[in-house]
Parts: structure tokens; C-alpha cells; sequence
């Protein structure tokens, strides 16, 4: 038997109890959980925004954790490895996977969202496919570190580092300094960019300035947040992420932005939204703005992120403020309905 936090009903604590054990495929890993991250897209799917995600279903999708089981299949891990798990768990055949674009695989399953695919708020956890999927920590990386790049971490890199034309010297704003925020910050300054954080928390934006942001914009103080911007960039950021999700900070990110800017989108909606969100078109085609979405990060870059953390240049455990149990779980989620989180928090007690 295994210890999972079960997601019942929609907007209501999860239920931690005793589940049956899993066993790996002929091509999987099991994983003995050390650490999962609680991430906003966790609280999308607890809050039923994402309707795919079933209930009597285990959440969770930011672990790392020790190798227990192997299946015959599986060439490339042993049991007694320590591993992290990309969110995006690939199929390794279609043409996505083969081009090296595995998060966008065409039979991929999204873990802990998908109902095929649990997820990792229990002891332990099975992962298919696991040579394609599963990455080896570095030496010297702990688990809290692999489940603080999570989703939040990787994603950001991916999204400045592979999808965006971030160049050193580039004025970039991140609108929300949650965790995929306080990363973008983090790596954007890595990657020679001069950052403006905006967020409505002081707390967050001192978090901000710690990680890389040379200046900081908190929105209850303006009425105007993309003028804020346009000022403290000389007429208008390069590149901007609305790192939320919100109608209001997907606009205001596309507002900051200067002629020919590109605007990144990481934050998904919530109910309010519900997948849409009015543009200002006249604007993004006078300005020629660019429009880029985001989604995870392939395993097979992986590795650009872990020699950017060898080196000291980008530091997600720093980020890490708080560490909980299993019980606490959904305490923390309720708790991102009033956005009263801060930096990551990530579960380490099972």
C-alpha cells in the first residue's frame, strides 16, 4: 500500500489515505516520492477548471524521487537512482517526439491531469516509457531542487531560453511573481536581460529583486501598470510574460511591450476567463507584436538547465520557502485562491 492525497470533489480537501502500491510497466519506472512541488496549475485542476481532469485522482505533477522498480524494458535506470519526472510524459514514437519536441507529443499524457497518468502527491508513483521520460539528478542536485524546477522552473526556460528572443541587454517585464514568475525573473536575468517584476505583493517583489529584477512595479499603486512599464523600459519592453493567466495581466503584459515586442504567455486561465481573453489587435498588428504560448519543456533540454544551476547562474532553490506534508496539501492549494502563497512550496513528507 502507498499514502496518496486523492482529489474527491472539486474545491474540497483532498482525502489522504492508504491506495493500492503500483507496479512499473515492462517499459516503466516506479519512484519512491522524496519531493513534489504544489504548483498553481495543481490548484487549476483541484479548482475544477480543467473539467479533464477526473476526480478519485491523484494530483501532483512536479516530483523527484528514488528508483524502487524497473521494468525489463527499461536500459537506462537502475533501481536506487535518483530521478526528477517532466510533467509532459511522451509516447518517444510520433513525429513531435522524434523532432525533439516530446512536450508536445501527439499521444502525450500531461501527469497528475491526465486519467490515465496519477500523480505524485503519494509515496510512490509509477512513470511509463520511463528512458524517454525520466531524467537522472545531476550529482549534487536534491530532490527539492529537481521539484522546485517542476513545471514552474522548466517551463520559464524553456519559454526565455528556447521560444523567445531574449538578448543581454533586453528590458523584459513579468506580470505575477508566483513561482513560474519568480523563475522567469531568475532566468531571464541569467540570460542578460534587464527585468521589471510586476506583482500587488511586496513580499513577492523583494523575492523578485533577490532573483534578478532591477526594478519592480507594485500594481495597487498604479493605475496604469503597461505606462509603469513603458516608462521604466524607455518606451516599452522587448519581451513580456504574463506569467498568471488573468485577463487583466495577459493585456497589461501586451500593453508593456515596445514596437515590435514579443509577448509570452505562461499563465492559463481560470474560470473567469475560461480560455479567452480580449486583445487590443489593432495595437499588436500597428506595433507588429509577436504573440508566443508556452507549454513544459522536452527532457532532452533538460540538461542546458542543469549546467545553468551547476553554475551558479540560475538558483531555483533559492526560491523554495516552504516545505510540507501530504495532510498539508490542500491547505496550500485553498490557499492560492487569495493568492497567499509565496515563492515554491513543495511537499517532502509522505
Amino acid at each position: 500500500m502507498r499514502r496518496a492525497a486523492i482529489l474527491e470533489a472539486y474545491d474540497e480537501p483532498l482525502e489522504v489515505r492508504e491506495v493500492d502500491s503500483v507496479s512499473p510497466a515492462p517499459d516503466g519506472i516506479v519512484v519512491v516520492t522524496d519531493a513534489c512541488g504544489i504548483c498553481r496549475s495543481d490548484w487549476h485542476a483541484w479548482k475544477g477548471h480543467w473539467p479533464s481532469v477526473p476526480t478519485d485522482h491523484i494530483l501532483g505533477h512536479e516530483p523527484a524521487g528514488t528508483v524502487t522498480a524497473v521494468g525489463d524494458e527499461v536500459e537506462h535506470f537502475a533501481v536506487g537512482d535518483e530521478v526528477g519526472i517532466p510533467f509532459n510524459v511522451a509516447c518517444g514514437h510520433c513525429e513531435f517526439c522524434w523532432e525533439g519536441e516530446s512536450h508536445m507529443c501527439s499521444d502525450g499524457l500531461s501527469l497528475g491531469f491526465a486519467p490515465d497518468l496519477p500523480g505524485a502527491f503519494t509515496s510512490e508513483f509509477a512513470i511509463p516509457n520511463a528512458d524517454f521520460n525520466a531524467v537522472h539528478l545531476p550529482d549534487g542536485m536534491t530532490p527539492v531542487e529537481m521539484a522546485a524546477l517542476g513545471c514552474r522552473f522548466a517551463t520559464s526556460f524553456h519559454a526565455l531560453a528556447h521560444k523567445a528572443d531574449v538578448e543581454a541587454g533586453d528590458w523584459l517585464a513579468v506580470h505575477g511573481c508566483g513561482g513560474i514568475g519568480l523563475s522567469a525573473v531568475n532566468i531571464a536575468s541569467a540570460l542578460g536581460a534587464n527585468v521589471v517584476a510586476v506583482d500587488l505583493n511586496d513580499e513577492a517583489l523583494d523575492l523578485a529583486s533577490q532573483v534578478g529584477a532591477v526594478a519592480t512595479v507594485n500594481a495597487n499603486d498604479t493605475n496604469d501598470v503597461p505606462t509603469a512599464v513603458q516608462d521604466m523600459t524607455d518606451g516599452g519592453a522587448d519581451v513580456s510574460v504574463d506569467a498568471l493567466g488573468i485577463a487583466e495581466t495577459c493585456r497589461n503584459s501586451i500593453e508593456s511591450l515596445g514596437v515590435q515586442g514579443q509577448h509570452v504567455q505562461v499563465g492559463m486561465t481560470t474560470d473567469d476567463e475560461a480560455g479567452e481573453v480580449s486583445l487590443p489587435v489593432d495595437s499588436i498588428v500597428g506595433s507588429e507584436l509577436e504573440l508566443v504560448g508556452v507549454k513544459g519543456m522536452p527532457p532532452n533540454r533538460y540538461s542546458e538547465l542543469f549546467q545553468m544551476i551547476a553554475s551558479g547562474k540560475v538558483q531555483p532553490a533559492k526560491l523554495v520557502t516552504n516545505r510540507v506534508s501530504l495532510e498539508d496539501v490542500s491547505g496550500r492549494l485553498q490557499s492560492m485562491d487569495d493568492y497567499d502563497t509565496l515563492g515554491f512550496e513543495v511537499v517532502t513528507a509522505f
